[in-house]
């Protein structure tokens, strides 16, 4: 009515007439939030400054937690008995904008295969494979890191580890991704829990792309994973309860260097009494002593190739021996065994001869 008006009276009367105020009338929305804009910053006791997104991550990692099913004023707590300065306010909000809030279920797509066999019994390399998150208290930064691990069931070989203040579902792809250059994981069959970065639709979908099988333990039963479990046991008793790290790099050196031992030096009871690293190269070898008495081909530039991967392109069999009797399949499957001369055994050995020197101080 005051705009109909405007060109016979003065918007002061029109106004007045009409009981409104004329800050009201020029009034324009924004179209954002009233108030002062959220913090995008949470700062710790100490003065470290930490992003809302890894507090965020920080969040979803308690919630992972076996029976945690904790509310956003548990969370604040957890928090700030964690050195960070935080209100149960702002925990609320970024709780809410997440979908973390006590109620809000945090729903994937399409249905998870869950574990059948509770035991796995595992023929080969790479036949199955588990992984699962430790968490290792650093004494010098008074705070907790994730390690997360893959393992061969096989062998009980760990084929890749990382040390991190927070494990994200890109991380789980990123490994995946080595593992999968390296061996191949077609056909693979991967254990995990039911933590979030397992359950993401990312990491579930490149899985699928890959052609591994991902299936995923029962709650509460983590005798189903037992395999990762025990190698976590393991490194609790033998490195966590006998070191203190001053910080971070000293605990992952010290990681580094046991995972170096223990696949390379450690006599495993559950393998017959072999290091990780023995069982595997048996396996392979033993392969290649099959096709060399069966008469078959040598396995040429074998050891270049990843342990699982399919040769289909023709242009891709550089290292065979064309004059072989040998079918295709079978120049495909020597292909995938990989060899090892006897200098490279020599180097090898001296290699962890040395590395084991310096980690137990001769």
């Amino acid at each position: 009515m005051v705009r109909q008006y405007r060109h016979k009276i003065s918007t002061k009367e029109l106004c007045i007439w009409v009981l409104l105020a004329r800050s009201s009338f020029y009034y324009k929305p924004s179209g954002n939030k009233r108030g002062a804009k959220p913090s995008t910053e949470t700062v710790k006791v100490d003065g470290e400054i930490v992003p809302n997104e890894n507090v965020i991550e920080r969040i979803k990692t308690i919630l992972s937690g076996e029976f945690v099913c904790y509310g956003y004023q548990k969370i604040a707590i957890q928090l700030k008995q964690e050195q960070y300065i935080i209100n149960h306010k702002k925990v609320y909000r970024l709780m809410d904008q997440n979908n973390l809030l006590l109620g809000k279920v945090i729903r994937t797509k399409g249905k998870r295969q869950w574990v059948t066999h509770r035991k796995i019994n595992a023929a080969k390399p790479m036949e199955y494979l588990c992984l699962d998150i430790k968490y290792l208290w650093v004494h010098g930064e008074k705070r907790y890191y994730f390690l997360l691990t893959i393992l061969d069931v096989y062998s009980r070989k760990v084929l890749r580890w990382i040390l991190q203040k927070s494990v994200r579902k890109i991380d789980v792809i990123n490994l995946f991704r080595e593992v999968n250059l390296e061996h191949g994981i077609k056909g693979v069959n991967i254990r995990n829990d039911n933590g979030s970065q397992f359950i993401a639709n990312d990491v579930r979908q490149f899985l699928r792309a890959a052609e591994a099988n991902q299936e995923f333990t029962h709650v509460a039963t983590p005798e189903e994973n037992a395999y990762i479990e025990a190698y976590h046991s393991i490194l609790e008793t033998e490195v966590v309860q006998r070191f203190e790290f001053d910080g971070f790099y000293e605990a992952k050196l010290t990681v580094q260097a046991y995972v170096d031992f223990y696949n390379n030096r450690r006599l495993h009871g559950g393998i017959g009494h072999k290091t990780p690293q023995l069982k595997w190269d048996d396996y392979f070898e033993k392969e290649i002593n099959n096709f060399k008495q069966s008469g078959q081909a040598e396995p040429g530039n074998a050891g270049e190739q990843p342990a699982r991967n399919n040769l289909t392109n023709e242009n891709d069999t550089e290292g065979v021996n064309e004059s072989s009797p040998s079918t295709s399949k079978n120049e495909s499957f020597l292909l995938q065994i990989p060899q090892k001369t006897q200098s490279d055994i020599n180097e090898m050995s001296s290699n962890l001869l040395e590395k084991s020197v310096r980690f137990y101080g001769g």
